[in-house]
């Protein structure tokens, strides 16, 4: 049996574990519309530079923050949930602490397909809520460092 991923799997034996393989890493970079929840509106930060550069890249990004009206001239929404546009990825900038209710927001969705933990940031619980709603799971890894390494010269 294969997952919405394309990984297999049997019945009973999930070997689904945090995407960390190129191929996959490679068709996540072909999403267009990323939500960077605890997008900064700091210059320097990497809640911040991550997303500028994913922009700078053709990427539609959208900022999630309650803390912002705005980020790169575009609504900053409070939460995933006031997002009104199809997202591809979540991209996460907070605390790993605050990864499990950002998972059950990404899990009121249908349209998301990865959640994305920068690098640094980790939960494996979340990890395998994510993965059983065959969706992708990426934790502890950059997601511009990734683009450079696999898109760029």
């Amino acid at each position: 049996m294969t997952d919405r991923r394309g990984s297999f799997h049997c019945d009973g034996e999930d070997s689904r574990m945090p995407v960390t393989d190129d191929e996959t890493i490679e068709t996540i970079l072909d999403s267009e519309t990323i939500a960077v929840v605890g997008c900064s509106t700091t210059p320097g930060k990497a809640a911040h530079d991550v997303p500028k550069y994913l922009m700078e890249h053709g990427y539609d990004v959208i900022p999630v923050n309650p803390f912002a009206e705005e980020v790169f001239d575009r609504p900053a929404y409070d939460s995933l949930s006031d997002v009104p546009d199809e997202i591809d990825v979540v991209d996460v900038f907070r605390p790993s602490g605050e990864v499990p209710e950002i998972v059950t927001s990404v899990l009121e969705r249908d349209d998301i397909d990865t959640v994305w933990l920068q690098q640094g940031i980790t939960d494996e619980a979340s990890g395998r809520r994510v993965e059983s709603s065959d969706r992708q799971f990426v934790q502890d890894r950059c997601l511009k460092v990734e683009h450079r390494r696999l898109r760029t010269d």
